[in-house]
């Protein structure tokens, strides 16, 4: 079995509700030094061994990210 880890976020200009509640809470917190906050989704797939990351590009690009709105990044785990 082969393990790939993939990070989606959203993509750049893009507001991110949960990332900009966080932010605010943090500085309501007292935490001022914060100035930004992004939170995204991290997925982890076990999948058969063989299986090409351009295998895995086309599950992200089909379902578990949204390509209008967000990007994500692909990394194998070894030895996993």
């Amino acid at each position: 079995m082969a393990r790939f880890d993939v990070y989606v976020t959203y993509k750049k200009g893009i507001f991110d509700p949960p990332g900009a509640t966080a932010e605010r809470a943090l500085q309501h917190l007292g935490y001022d030094e914060v100035r930004s906050v992004r939170i995204g989704k991290y997925v982890q797939l076990e999948v058969a061994d063989g299986t090409s990351e351009d295998r895995v590009r086309e599950m992200c690009e089909k379902l578990l990210a949204n390509p209008v709105i967000e990007d994500f990044r692909i990394v194998r785990v070894e030895g996993d």
